[in-house]
């Protein structure tokens, strides 16, 4: 690709409203040139012919004047000419000096028409000694060579040529202006639902349920309109028996489970044995509480003012009690909108998720660069790559080189993202420098009191 077209490609405008909107400029401003040309081209020989009659008629009617006027009355009719007509005539001369007229199409078709009706020897010009006008000559005395006289006359170019072009022009730029404002609002009006569909589109992605979308306006706008409901409430359906098909799963689980693992202690087999058993069936309850809390929302909970510093130092007093000791640094923001139960759950996920991969715990480090409050899990695990960090957090993914647990569900870091997009924050993975993982959490701020 050429560097030109790729600067020209970046520099367009990339919104439906603004490429419609100078799609349809483009075409007003072709079609109104188009219809200009048009019109100037045909119209010229009709002006040129209207033209030239004005400029014949006038020299003949002042030639008859001059030629009937007593000639000691010609200089007052010269005068009354000049002052109410704007007709001014002098006698021409062999060293007079002119200015050619501009070869124009339309000024060439009215010399030519004037010539056949006045003679091949009229002369033009733009200006004479310095006055500009429209300048024609004409002769007195034509059949009496002896007593030839040429003159000039000054016509107000006015009577001329058309007085009105400008404000053709301002007309026709205010008639093209209300066109493109037109179409603005026409553009606009289609632009509006979609911008809806796209705020509804990123709250479903968001785990939450979108607004309903107006259904109202062209069809195929509204046929879309009622699509998308129709898509988010089956989503939603969805999503609430998946959740009612997962609490019951738990329900009717858990109980076989426990009988098993009561039976497993009082089986008398080998210690080393039941200990085994028992591992296993504590996997299996972890993982079914995984799905339980991945099905989960936000539990009821609302958004409210949170303190990240105290949230962090609260876990580490927990963890501390089971003998991980957890060093909270504190770094900046931590004022953040969050759901504290969720949060927490959350957290606890990465903390654990550190402790099994890492062999230690983790460091809990609250703020960073960021203007928005964070909260970083950081750890000397084994790491993920760059290229996995996002391919990790969807469900039931594993990593078997890096932090896979072939144990689990591969539903912890995915509970993690869906929990934090649900509070409006983002999660992040990414690799700490040294070596192991930085999990980071950044949510809203929130406002201060």
């Amino acid at each position: 690709m050429q560097p030109r077209y790729r600067a020209f490609l970046l520099a367009a405008p990339r919104t439906l409203l603004w490429r419609i909107f100078l799609l349809v400029t483009v075409l007003m401003l072709a079609s109104v040139a188009m219809w200009s040309a048009i019109f100037s081209h045909f119209d010229q020989a009709s002006q040129a012919r209207q033209t030239a009659q004005t400029v014949v008629s006038i020299i003949n009617l002042t030639r008859t004047a001059l030629l009937n006027a007593d000639p000691a009355l010609r200089k007052d009719l010269l005068l009354d000419l000049a002052t109410l007509e704007g007709i001014r005539i002098y006698p021409a001369e062999a060293q007079d000096k002119t200015t050619p007229m501009k070869d124009t199409p339309v000024l060439s078709l009215v010399t030519q028409e004037v010539r056949l009706q006045l003679g091949a020897e009229t002369r033009f010009a733009a200006s004479w000694e310095g006055l500009s006008g429209f300048w024609v000559s004409f002769r007195i005395g034509a059949d009496d060579p002896a007593g030839t006289e040429d003159f000039w006359v000054m016509l107000p170019i006015e009577r001329v040529m058309r007085p009105h072009a400008r404000e053709w022009m301002w007309w026709g730029l205010a008639a093209l202006s209300l066109a493109m404002l037109g179409a603005y609002a026409i553009v606009s009006r289609l632009n509006r639902p979609l911008k809806a569909m796209v705020m509804a589109a990123r709250t479903v992605g968001r785990g939450e349920v979108p607004p309903q979308l107006n259904e109202s306006g062209p069809a195929e706008v509204a046929d879309l309109a009622h699509a998308f409901n129709q898509m988010a409430h089956d989503l939603q359906q969805l999503d609430a028996d998946r959740a009612l098909i997962l609490a019951g799963v738990s329900h009717d689980l858990r109980t076989p489970l426990a009988r098993l693992r009561l039976g497993v202690e009082m089986c008398g087999a080998d210690p080393a044995d039941v200990d085994a058993m028992v591992s296993d069936i504590e996997d299996m309850d972890r993982i079914i509480n995984q799905f339980l809390e991945f099905s989960k929302k936000d539990g009821g909970e609302q958004i409210e003012a949170l303190d990240l510093a105290a949230l962090a130092d609260e876990l580490a007093a927990l963890y501390a009690r089971r003998g991980f000791a957890i060093e909270v640094r504190h770094k900046g923001p931590a004022l953040a909108l969050a759901r504290p139960q969720a949060l927490r759950r959350a957290l606890t996920n990465l903390i654990e998720n550190a402790i099994n991969y890492a062999g230690h715990a983790p460091e809990l480090e609250v703020g960073g660069p960021g203007g928005r409050p964070a909260i970083h899990v950081l750890d000397r695990g084994p790491g993920i790559p760059a290229d996995e960090a996002e391919r990790v957090k969807r469900p039931f993914t594993r990593l078997e080189s890096a932090r896979s647990n072939t144990k689990g569900s591969g539903l912890g870091l995915a509970i993690v993202d869906r929990s934090v997009r649900g509070q409006n924050g983002e999660f992040r993975l990414a690799a700490r420098p040294g070596g192991g993982l930085d999990a980071c959490i950044e949510l809203p701020a929130a406002p201060k009191a």
